[in-house]
């Protein structure tokens, strides 16, 4: 049995965000459709810390494929020569059952995360959207950059984080690779009360954008909380806005922006108004108008990973790239 191995080079050269975005609305196109069974993931909770080990599984009926990312969150790396989040994602050929790949998982969700979030952006954002703000400065942050600047023509970016270091870095990342404008900002309230477009990527467990700062019209990616008992936003930032997700299920049984806000009575659960996939079959409008807030909450769903792997296998059978491997 040969097996395709891809390392991070691999995958950051041949899953380009545009790429990745288009991917990612078929995906979830596919999920509203009923095409996908995707159970909720099972997480190991290492005792004693914020450290969890996930298993994330799905099966496309329309790629034909299964698939399952192995990942580790571990916070505290951040800041550190390691990665938040590390793994793999290995891919499977769903008619029979062979393994057929074996790839990064940290780059492949680094990509897919913020491409899910250029779906929504492009969705829910107002057409003349002019300044990003980003809160958070890890490898998200970078990537977001790339996927806002995909769907929306950002003419500012504003990064904030706690590490002001970190957020003058990723500014100046932006500028070198993109020739935006680009500055950290001094506080996350001072960004957000003048963003078109927020997306929180950080590993806080407590609120780091309130309500009370947006003003009309923004659209929010929340992103960096993805367990019960921790959150981005506040209650009122969450109450103030029309909410969407990536898929109603995970997001009432995963998603601690959410659901803190409904156990303190703020929202109901079918504050929900959609998943970002039935907005995309539908053809409908997301926006309502130029004054309303929308939300994106953002879990990652495994389909999405299989999509990129299953892209990602086919393109390097086509291009003899990658390390293949006989077990």
């Amino acid at each position: 049995m040969r097996v395709l191995v891809l390392n991070r080079r691999d995958v950051e050269f041949m899953l380009t965000m545009p790429k990745c975005i288009e991917l990612m609305e078929s995906a979830l196109v596919s999920l509203s459709r009923g095409e996908v069974i995707l159970p909720l993931r099972p997480v190991l909770r290492v005792p004693d810390s914020p450290n969890v080990f996930a298993l994330m599984p799905a099966y496309s009926n329309a790629l034909k494929a299964i698939g399952t990312k192995l990942i580790t969150v571990y916070p505290g790396n951040r800041g550190t020569a390691l990665e938040s989040h590390q793994g793999a994602v290995l891919l499977f050929d769903g008619e029979n059952g062979s393994l057929l790949a074996m790839m990064d998982a940290a780059s492949i969700t680094a990509i897919r995360t913020a491409a899910v979030s250029g779906v929504a952006t492009r969705l829910l954002a107002r057409t003349n959207a002019a300044t990003l703000v980003i809160l958070g400065a890890g490898v998200q942050a970078r990537t977001h950059i790339d996927a806002m600047l995909a769907v929306r023509p950002f003419t500012k970016i504003l990064v904030w984080s706690r590490t002001p270091e970190q957020a003058r870095a990723v500014a100046e990342d932006a500028r070198q690779r993109h020739g935006v404008e680009a500055e950290a900002a001094k506080s996350a309230a001072d960004a957000v009360s003048v963003a078109d477009v927020v997306c929180t990527v950080t590993a806080a467990r407590e609120p780091v954008l309130r309500g009370e700062w947006l003003k009309p019209g923004t659209h929010i990616n929340a992103v960096g909380a993805s367990i019960p008992t921790a959150r981005e936003l506040d209650t009122e930032a969450v109450r103030r806005a029309r909410i969407f997700v990536d898929r109603r299920e995970s997001a009432l049984n995963e998603a601690g922006d959410l659901l803190i806000p409904i156990q303190e009575g703020a929202i109901a659960a079918d504050a929900i108004v959609a998943d970002l996939g039935e907005r995309l079959v539908s053809g409908g409008t997301a926006r309502r108008n130029e004054e309303e807030i929308t939300l994106f909450k953002s879990l990652g769903l495994a389909i999405e990973d299989l999509a990129c792997a299953h892209f990602l296998h086919g393109r390097a059978k086509a291009d003899g790239s990658g390390t293949w491997v006989d077990l």
